[in-house]
């Protein structure tokens, strides 16, 4: 998303951010599945072995932006990021880019290489850091899915083109990005074109404007040099004088589906944003937020609930600054949550974003690149998803090193009745860790209340916390974090101590 064209009236709303319980839950235990190429089977998404997996990732850009590479590498190396994300338990990168990437001679600015950071980027264009990045996930376990966010960057564009970059260059440039990444599993789909608007149709038949008929076209021409990608087709702003979000609308595919040449490819994708982003009117229902399922249903639910196609969320977000925006975050967890009826067999996902420069949604990070907003990630625990086997080789751990961590605890809120606390546990060795525990004790009366991205018991005034499923895995010299609600507050901050097992 463009963060700029669509700002609205933020509703400046000072809510007190409590969490949420869904955010203690445990990642849904599944069979390791994600091998090689995938394809799709009705709504599900299979890997080469026809076990079903299921997308839960992060989107992570710069790419598209005048900095021509990922935000955040004047801050980190690249690879304590990666490492990071993996450790929260987000299994798949949308990476945006333009078309200015692929121009010759195109490097990135912004980067810092002071310290050794990013030292194996140095001298690197563009698309050979990119190609840095696409290793390094698949060494890690990580998907990637290559998003043709702007035809340049100088902004987004309503259509698939613009007289600067015409739809031959489009075409061109995906199919370069197609063969580029043949063979290298790690990269499982393009999405062609980020959230066509106005004036792009859906089965008009124009082909200056339809929106359908253009990704039929471009999604053939990857498909023609990389028949193994997945094809990701977002939707258009408006269908029948029906309007919602940029790219968010597919409700034109019931009457007009896109076609392509190689079966099992398609995977059909919506945006979905909250007050933050711009006012709908689904927010000042009276009903609201029971309405929204039905809403979601509408725009592009019906395609996974009728076994039509598989559905990626491939962008939703907000700054939770006010009280809507956190009921509508915690409504559509809900609705992409797995349930008895689908079980592992569910929607996908990628949050926007783990940038906390998007003016108009924050990230999961927190401003100094460093610090993951526990809040924020705790609404979405109990929708992510197991990771996926390790492509290639790469590193590994140094023979005879003792793992260690260190902990820090800090108090983000206190109002008397209770408080909410975060705790940052960062690898202080030279080797991975697998695992970790947490311990304080408080000498007062405090009890937890709910805690997000670990688990814990409690005797006394003495915690114990554990690493849930997915964050337990720490790269040396990176961090990953949990938070906590406690009542009674005024406790202060105990010693804590942290130790890898």
């Amino acid at each position: 998303m463009f963060r700029n064209l669509r700002r609205a009236l933020c509703v400046a709303v000072a809510a007190l951010l409590l969490p949420l319980a869904a955010g203690a839950q445990a990642v849904e235990a599944e069979a390791a599945a994600g091998a090689g190429y995938w394809h799709t089977s009705g709504r599900q998404i299979l890997d080469s072995a026809g076990q079903p997996v299921r997308i839960a990732g992060i989107n992570w850009f710069g790419f598209e932006t005048a900095d021509n590479v990922v935000h955040g590498l004047w801050s980190r190396d690249y690879k304590s990021m990666i490492d990071q994300m993996k450790s929260l338990g987000y299994n798949t990168l949308r990476i945006p880019y333009s078309d200015d990437i692929l121009k010759s001679g195109t490097a990135p600015t912004g980067i810092d290489f002071s310290g050794g950071k990013n030292a194996d980027l140095q001298g690197l264009g563009s698309l050979g850091v990119l190609d840095r990045i696409v290793a390094y996930a698949g060494q890690g376990g990580l998907k990637v899915i290559l998003d043709r966010h702007r035809p340049d960057a100088a902004g987004q564009s309503a259509l698939w083109y613009t007289a600067a970059v015409p739809e031959s260059t489009w075409i061109a440039n995906l199919k370069a990005l197609a063969a580029r990444y043949r063979g290298q599993d790690t990269v499982i789909g393009i999405d062609l074109h980020n959230e066509p608007h106005d004036p792009a149709c859906w089965g008009c038949g124009d082909t200056a404007t339809d929106w359908r008929l253009a990704a039929e076209r471009a999604g053939n021409a990857v498909l023609s040099v990389n028949p193994d990608l997945l094809i990701l087709v977002e939707g258009v702003q408006t269908f029948n004088g029906v309007s919602g979000w940029w790219g968010g609308n597919l409700m034109g595919v019931a009457q007009y589906p896109v076609r392509l040449d190689v079966p099992g490819r398609l995977v059909y994708s919506a945006h979905d944003y909250a007050t933050s982003v711009a006012q709908q009117s689904w927010f000042s229902d009276p009903s609201f937020p029971a309405n929204m399922p039905g809403i979601w249903d509408r725009y592009w639910g019906y395609l996974f609930k009728q076994n039509i196609a598989p559905v990626w969320l491939g962008e939703f977000g907000t700054t939770l600054a006010s009280t809507v925006d956190q009921r509508w975050l915690a409504a559509l967890v809900d609705y992409l949550r797995p349930t008895s009826t689908y079980g592992g067999d569910s929607f996908h996902w990628t949050f926007w974003s783990w940038n906390p420069n998007s003016g108009d949604t924050g990230g999961i990070l927190k401003d100094d690149w460093q610090t993951v907003d526990t809040v924020k990630d705790g609404y979405l625990a109990s929708i992510k998803a197991p990771g996926f086997p390790a492509g290639g080789g790469g590193g590994g751990d140094d023979g005879g090193s003792t793992a260690s961590c260190s902990a820090t605890y800090t108090i983000s809120s206190d109002w008397g009745g209770g408080f909410n606390a975060d705790v940052k546990v960062t690898n202080t060795g030279t080797t991975a860790l697998s695992s970790w525990k947490v311990t304080w004790a408080w000498s007062g009366a405090q009890r937890v209340t709910s805690m997000w991205n670990a688990s814990y018991t409690q005797s006394g005034g003495t915690v114990t916390a554990v690493n849930a499923a997915y964050n337990g895995t720490v790269a040396p010299g990176t961090s990953t974090s949990f938070g906590f609600g406690a009542a009674p507050g005024g406790a202060g901050a105990p010693a804590v101590s942290c130790t890898a097992t």
